[in-house]
């Protein structure tokens, strides 16, 4: 062993604590995690938010949503569902998630000191049982929030909420899409109802909302491929679940940002998309998916696009008992914060870093 160097390691580190971090860029995140002669707050204590996130339900009532740049949103309902329930306590099970974040260590960033962001609550549903109804309340709970100039970011829930969501986000011009999913969700009206987790996208497109022709989907395959003709007749970009190894990052990542370009782009993550091995919380699992390293790897590869919103739908926590599921959708939901946050300006990031 070099008796210099840990001679050297000995004077730097041998008195100090966990929380004197000497390198700048750590230092700063460890600045807003360790409290004024503290710890670090309890992951397994308090009430649990969004990634740790402060809990503003309030918000809504303030025409500005009290000055937030980035609300994440829990959307309780799976009444779209067309096999296994469950997704409405996904919210829930995102939330129960500890240890996410506070440092995005691919992009080094921390997203909670970049910008004002809240867990602003659940979209209050006024029934359990209407579907119809329950669209007609993300409207109206999304319609405020996107017009405040707030970016969403959304847990579901099962995927037909994207759609109310994007009549929101898409209200001024149409957004384009990159897609996470094993389905298209492109289908037609299905057993007389329109509001159903596999078409949000062909409906959100016959209402001008989404460009087709500015969307990519990544991770498709399975039994249901000859439902997503509208997929292919509209322009979309389909990436299948088996080319994703062959193709690599990337490529895919190129691909993407050829395809979505400059404009204003929402990103909608099904967990589906991965492979039950890593999340079997899941209403409709699909063998031969994403890995979680894939999925991330793509994620990160998104950073500077002009993300307006993003959501993580479909899980259902009571299919997996490890959690580990839940554990993706945080996962995922960090990076779509972190990839948010990457686009306010250096002007604006004055904001504390949210312990």
């Amino acid at each position: 062993m070099n008796e210099t160097k840990l001679a050297e390691l000995r004077r730097k580190y041998g008195g100090a604590s966990g929380s004197q971090i000497f390198d700048p860029e750590f230092r700063a995140v460890a600045e807003g995690q360790f409290s004024a002669g503290r710890g670090r707050s309890k992951p397994y204590s308090g009430v649990q938010t969004f990634l740790g996130l402060p809990y503003m339900p309030n918000a809504a009532s303030s025409p500005d949503f009290d000055g937030l740049d980035v609300a994440v949103v829990g959307v309780p309902m799976d009444l779209g569902v067309t096999n296994r329930s469950g997704s409405r306590f996904g919210p829930r099970a995102v939330r129960d998630i500890e240890r996410i974040g506070p440092y995005e260590h691919v992009l080094h960033r921390q997203p909670a000191a970049l910008c004002k962001a809240a867990d602003i609550g659940d979209v209050p549903f006024r029934s359990r049982f209407s579907l119809e109804q329950s669209h007609e309340d993300i409207q109206a709970f999304y319609k405020p929030l996107v017009q405040a100039g707030v970016i969403p970011l959304s847990v579901g829930g099962d995927h037909s909420i994207s759609y109310s969501i994007l009549r929101a986000v898409g209200a001024e011009r149409p957004v384009g899409m990159v897609h996470f999913d094993a389905h298209c969700d492109t289908s037609g009206d299905y057993e007389g109802a329109k509001f159903h987790h596999g078409g949000p996208f062909r409906h959100a497109v016959l209402e001008g909302v989404l460009d087709p022709a500015r969307c990519v989907q990544i991770g498709i395959r399975g039994s249901s491929e000859y439902l997503w003709e509208f997929s292919k007749d509209s322009g979309m970009t389909v990436i299948h679940g088996e080319e994703v190894p062959h193709l690599g990052p990337k490529a895919i990542i190129e691909t993407v940002r050829r395809v979505v370009g400059e404009g204003p782009v929402y990103v909608t993550f099904d967990v589906d998309c991965l492979d039950p091995a890593f999340a079997p919380g899941t209403g409709t699992p699909e063998v031969g998916g994403l890995t979680t390293r894939e999925a991330l790897e793509l994620l990160r590869g998104l950073d500077g696009l002009n993300i307006v919103g993003g959501d993580v739908v479909e899980v259902a926590p009571q299919y997996d008992t490890t959690t580990n599921t839940a554990q993706a959708g945080a996962q995922v939901l960090f990076e779509l914060f972190s990839l948010v946050a990457g686009r306010f300006p250096a002007a604006r990031r004055d904001h504390a870093p949210t312990t």
